[in-house]
C-alpha cells in the first residue's frame, strides 16, 4: 500500500513583510461609503461608528513567485480603506476590507497589482521617514504627491509632558 500523495503546494504569487505600519482610523458618514459597498455585503461598524482607515507601511523583502525583483523589493504603500461584512453559508459573519485607493511609488507595481488583484492602485511619487525609539515608539511618516497636492500619514509620539521645575532650596 502506498501513502497518499501530498497535496501540491503552490508558490505564493506575492510575499513581503509589512514594516513600520501607521494605521489612522476616522469616523465617516455611512452615506458617503454606501455607493462603494460591494454587492452581497454591508458596511461594518465599530461601536456603532462607520470607519475609514488610512494605512501606511513599508513593503520589504518583496518577492514575486519567490523571486526578488531588482529595484522593487522595498517600497512604500498607503491605502484608504473601509470595512464590510457578510454572513457566510455556514451562518458565520465574515469581515472584509474594501480599498478605495492604494498608492505605491512605482508604475510596474501599480500595474501588476491592478492586473493581478483588480484593486485601485495608483503610482505616485512617495517618500517615508522612520525614526523609532524605545522610549516613545518614535515617529513614522509616509508622504505622497498627486496632481499638485501633497498628503501624508504620520504617527508621532505623544506630546511629552514637561517635568516640574524645582528651585534649589536656600540653606
Amino acid at each position: 500500500m502506498t501513502a497518499p500523495a501530498a497535496p501540491e503546494r503552490r508558490r505564493p504569487f506575492l510575499t513581503a513583510r509589512w514594516e513600520s505600519l501607521v494605521l489612522l482610523n476616522y469616523s465617516c458618514r455611512r452615506e458617503w461609503l454606501e455607493p462603494l459597498v460591494p454587492a452581497g455585503t454591508e458596511l461594518d461598524s465599530w461601536h456603532g461608528e462607520t470607519l475609514v482607515s488610512l494605512v501606511g507601511f513599508l513593503f520589504t523583502d518583496t518577492r514575486l513567485l519567490g523571486v526578488p525583483v531588482p529595484f522593487h523589493r522595498t517600497f512604500e504603500e498607503v491605502n484608504l480603506r473601509f470595512y464590510v461584512r457578510r454572513r457566510g453559508p455556514d451562518g458565520v459573519m465574515r469581515r472584509a476590507v474594501v480599498f478605495i485607493r492604494e498608492l505605491v511609488p512605482r508604475r510596474a507595481i501599480a500595474w501588476t497589482a491592478r492586473w493581478t488583484y483588480n484593486e485601485p492602485y495608483l503610482a505616485v511619487p512617495m517618500s517615508h521617514h522612520i525614526a523609532l525609539t524605545a522610549e516613545t515608539g518614535g515617529e513614522v511618516e509616509y508622504a505622497w504627491r498627486h496632481r499638485g497636492a501633497t498628503g501624508s500619514a504620520t504617527r508621532s509620539p505623544p506630546a511629552a509632558t514637561a517635568a516640574p521645575r524645582t528651585r534649589p532650596s536656600a540653606s
